[in-house]
């Protein structure tokens, strides 16, 4: 396997499938204590809070950085709660509108698209996911949006200069490439659309 592509889907599973389970055995002692009648507690609290937000991260990097080939498909409703769980007591917003399963190099995609995105949401925001007749539509919008030029041209020039917590520009652009879609991008004060 020679492709650079290819070989950072498989390190994005493996290491999300290395977390999974160790995150997901911590949960389960923290249900088990409770159940057990230990007294809650707000450190008790502050794990189970901790390992739901880990959980639900690594199950968005699953989709977003992990293998997508062939035809295997994706269910609403894992999308939906994925990213529900991802945004749970923060200021923002993710509004999943596509009603069908689908196929999860599209998921890959348009999970891609989101995290571009909510790096320019650092103080809140909304973002809603549309598909129709084969097109995505990511709208983000918030009252005041953190915008770093140099990333977002990053998508039409494909830099390979990025520091690591802006490695899903990189991986979008390079995505957007090889499912040989079309990138259209407006960026406002207040807005930014992406259609693919």
């Amino acid at each position: 396997m020679t492709d650079q592509t290819d070989l950072a889907a498989l390190l994005g599973s493996r290491i999300c499938h290395d977390l999974i389970s160790p995150i997901g055995a911590i949960g389960n002692g923290v249900e088990l204590m409770m159940m057990e009648g230990v007294p809650p507690s707000p450190e008790l609290a502050l794990i189970a809070e901790s390992v739901a937000a880990a959980n639900a991260r690594i199950r968005l990097f699953r989709v977003a950085f992990g293998l997508s080939g062939g035809t295997q498909r994706i269910g609403r409703a894992e999308l939906t709660k994925i990213l529900s769980d991802t945004t749970l007591g923060s200021r923002t917003s993710i509004e999943w509108q596509p009603t069908t399963d689908i196929l999860r190099h599209e998921a890959k995609l348009a999970f891609l698209a989101i995290l571009c995105c909510d790096s320019a949401l650092a103080f809140g925001g909304r973002t809603i996911i549309n598909l129709a007749d084969g097109k995505w539509q990511v709208h983000a919008n918030a009252p005041r949006l953190r915008i770093e030029p140099d990333l977002w041209d990053s998508l039409a020039q494909h830099k390979q200069d990025l520091a690591p917590a802006q490695v899903h520009f990189a991986l979008f652009a390079r995505e957007i490439t090889q499912q040989k879609r079309r990138l259209l991008t407006e960026i406002t004060e207040t807005d930014i659309r992406l259609s693919f």
